[in-house]
């Protein structure tokens, strides 16, 4: 017999037994299906053999690596579904592109037509798979065999990312055939696959899929117009530029282009901005820049860069930090553990900001406050405001496209824009880069140069990061006038080199390392490269650091 503990619990079982077993005896302690297990800390599949003396805690889709494992298995049932359906030889490519309206948006490419019925008929095939409890295979092959299967299977992307593994072996799923690589793990069988939806969408279908916060339940469809535009547009960019995915980005690395590559994918930028610049200086109105984007987005570096390109057509930008109409301390709202919670829309004083906003829209002259970080109170020193015929206001803050915050001032005094820094590259077709990843790294590494804070401490708080951001930020990004994507296809291949060591650092014991671990194995898709050629201006710099702007 084998002695382990699992949940707690001191147990013993026959050589052999595997942690499917283990779960199914524990599953009516957990409100939702069992997907995964860690022993002594380490992820593991359900149908690895218990071991002697180990510590087994299992994961649902309550748990993050459990919701992540659900919908990595949804996309390949959903994979598995299209090529049935449509048949190999009439797919060219189906491609999962990126997060949009709580769902994944999916572009799928051959000789077909793409319409309500046929995306019926793919969720009834789902659905036949779920009902038949289907198990999902795994194995492990060479890396050279990886390779010439999905030539094979003309899945050129993944062909093309295994070009720059290190490891020897790679683990494929598969299910009745269907053959596939995923960046993580897989449940069982099809059967935990119960809650799904396929939503045509403009050129594709929206894939959606529960959420940590209720897995039993789907979210619905939200349509986001303009965020849908501004990732559209990305992508096509990454399509023309045969930049893609991981492969093809570490194909210019190796290849030494990767100087050119910044300076075009910088030029983007700028142009981008420029054309922003010139849109606010069309409304003759204008008076108020309201900039909101969620944590790492870049948008001190932005509003500074905006701020040059609109003086270079003629206005004097003036930067006002929302921030400094902080209440004082003291009459800050909490939150539910009592905590001062600063990403509160009442934590600012809006009378003070809309009585000060209205008196410089009307030429009156203003002094504006200081926020007192230290002492926790506002002050004022002396700086006086008057707004001519060329001022304007670049106004950052979290809370810019919230009307309320605002609600005084005429709605033609006010630009809105957001940014927020949404990767167009994937690891390849069927594994996407969720975006939070890529602001997570940025973070981190601007966390540990700035404040000295390890990285430890940034995954630990990104839950609640994250929380402030689906209720302060993401409700108001389609108030926007304009969208600002601050991602350079190039910058994860750049901020390997600082995140590495810092993931590295997290010990096997603390809560944070299955996260960096699964960061770590994500950076290790990349060829590093060195930060020399980035420009002193760069947004990325807002994060690595040696930037002109003195963010």
């Amino acid at each position: 017999m084998i002695r382990l503990t699992v949940e707690g619990e001191a147990r013993e079982y026959e050589e052999g037994t595997l942690l499917k077993d283990v779960a199914a005896e524990f599953q009516e302690k957990f409100p939702y299906d069992i997907l995964l297990a860690t022993v002594n800390g380490k992820l593991q599949e359900l149908h690895k053999k218990v071991k002697e003396g180990t510590q087994v805690h299992f994961l649902t889709a309550k748990d993050k690596p459990g919701m992540q494992t659900y919908k990595r298995s949804a996309i390949l049932v959903m994979l598995k579904a299209f090529y049935e359906v449509i048949g190999a030889e009439n797919l060219t490519k189906v491609s999962v592109d990126f997060s949009i309206g709580n769902g994944l948006f999916v572009e799928p490419v051959g000789e077909f037509t793409l319409n309500q019925d046929l995306v019926d008929r793919i969720k009834a095939q789902m659905n036949s798979y779920v009902e038949a409890c289907i198990p999902i295979m795994k194995r492990n092959v060479n890396t050279d065999e990886a390779v010439e299967l999905f030539h094979k299977h003309r899945m050129y992307d993944k062909e093309r990312l295994f070009k720059y593994r290190r490891v020897s072996r790679v683990n494929i799923y598969s299910i009745g055939g269907f053959e596939d690589y995923y960046y993580g793990y897989m449940v069982q069988n099809t059967g935990y696959i119960r809650y799904f939806d396929l939503i045509p969408y403009h050129y594709g279908f929206v894939l959606m899929m529960p959420q940590m916060s209720d897995p039993r339940r789907l979210p619905a469809f939200e349509p986001q117009e303009k965020l849908f535009a501004t990732l559209t547009e990305s992508s096509l960019w990454g399509k023309r530029m045969d930049l893609e995915n991981v492969g093809a980005l570490n194909d210019r690395i190796a290849a030494g282009q990767m100087q050119r590559l910044i300076l075009v994918q910088e030029a983007l930028q700028e142009k981008r901005l420029a054309d922003i610049a010139a849109r606010i200086a069309e409304r003759e109105n204008v008076k108020f820049v309201m900039i909101a984007g969620p944590s790492s987005s870049g948008k001190t570096t932005f509003a500074h860069r905006l701020s040059v390109q609109l003086e270079a057509i003629g206005l004097k930008p003036h930067p006002i930090s929302v921030d400094n109409y902080f209440v004082d301390r003291v009459n800050s709202p909490r939150d539910e553990q009592g905590n001062y919670n600063y990403e509160a829309l009442e934590c600012l004083d809006l009378e003070q900001f809309n009585g000060d906003m209205l008196k410089l829209l009307a030429g009156e002259q203003v002094e504006l406050p200081y926020y007192n970080f230290k002492k926790g109170i506002r002050e004022y020193k002396g700086d006086f405001m008057r707004l001519g015929p060329t001022d304007i206001l670049v106004i950052e803050g979290i809370h810019c496209l919230n009307e309320k915050m605002s609600h005084s001032l005429p709605k033609e005094s006010k630009f809105k824009i957001y940014i927020s820094a949404l990767t167009q590259l994937n690891i390849d077709e069927h594994n996407r880069i969720p975006t939070t990843d890529g602001r997570l790294l940025r973070r981190m590494v601007r966390d540990a140069r700035t404040r000295g804070n390890p990285a430890r401490e940034t995954i630990r708080m990104w839950p609640s990061v994250r929380k402030g951001e689906e209720e302060n930020i993401f409700p108001f990004q389609e108030e926007a006038d304009a969208m600002f994507n601050s991602a350079l296809i190039y910058e994860l291949a750049i901020l390997k080199q600082y995140a590495e060591p810092l993931l590295f650092g997290i010990p096997k014991d603390c809560d944070e390392y299955l996260e960096a671990k699964r960061l770590l194995k994500f950076l290790d898709y990349f060829i590093g490269v060195s930060s020399e050629d980035i420009p002193k201006n760069s947004i990325l710099r807002e994060f690595i650091g040696g930037s002109c702007l003195n963010v």
